[in-house]
């Protein structure tokens, strides 16, 4: 979903834009517009009103990091019936940001979530947890960004700073986010998400059956087993 908009008839196809660049102040329709006709640009975002357009994605840094998170959070997405997934999707918070997070876990509307799908197929409102990858963009992500979710009422935020090869889990406690710490046997639990655990050391060493193994015991756990009744009601 990097590549998203579609342009419609009146639009890219017959219009000139002039190029999407980082800087840009644009308001969200206007972002949409030119994101629509810059074919070549793989990803863009609109935060409090300025445009930022990504650098190249390098591998170690990014895409790698990037696919174990999406194996950890499509693993619980899975055997969670009544959660939804999207890996880089385009996020309508509001008016002045329109982010393209690395992944985002979120409650489906119909059972009390804080998102819904547009017409037009976009999430619009505040995914329960996102995910940022931070190798280039680590300033954003733990600057202007980290305020826009917490303003947006996004409850869990996770950034994995990949150059320094730390995660930080954030939940949001009236108003502000606080860093989650793990329990005394090394596991972060999402508060939000029963049965999301996460062995963080396992993960920024590539130990990806560690990680599962842990999750398969979130999965397994009675809090998770009452969260799906929960939502099943």
């Amino acid at each position: 979903m990097v590549r998203e908009y579609s342009p419609s008839p009146q639009s890219a196809a017959t219009q000139h834009y002039p190029p999407l660049q980082s800087g840009d102040r644009l308001s969200r329709a206007e972002f949409e517009r030119r994101y629509a006709a810059a074919t070549a640009i793989r990803k863009a975002e609109l935060i409090e009103g300025i445009v930022y357009v990504a650098s190249p994605l390098r591998h170690r840094q990014h895409g790698k990091p990037h696919s174990r998170i999406v194996t950890w959070l499509g693993v619980y997405q899975t055997l969670t019936p009544g959660v939804d997934l999207s890996d880089a999707p385009t996020v309508r918070l509001d008016l002045d940001n329109e982010p393209q997070p690395d992944a985002v876990l979120f409650l489906e509307s119909a059972v009390g979530g804080q998102t819904r799908i547009s017409a037009d197929d976009y999430i619009e409102g505040s995914p329960e947890l996102i995910v940022e990858i931070a190798a280039s963009s680590a300033a954003i992500d733990r600057g202007a960004k980290k305020q826009v979710y917490r303003r947006n009422g996004v409850l869990e935020y996770v950034i994995w700073q990949s150059y320094d090869n730390q995660l930080e889990w954030f939940g949001l406690t009236e108003g502000e986010y606080q860093l989650l710490s793990p329990d005394s046997d090394g596991i972060l639990r999402s508060r939000v998400f029963p049965g999301l655990w996460l062995d963080v050391d396992a993960l920024l060493s590539n130990r990806m059956a560690r990680v599962l193994e842990v999750l398969q015991l979130g999965l397994a756990s009675p809090e998770h087993a009452a969260f799906i009744e929960r939502l099943k009601k």
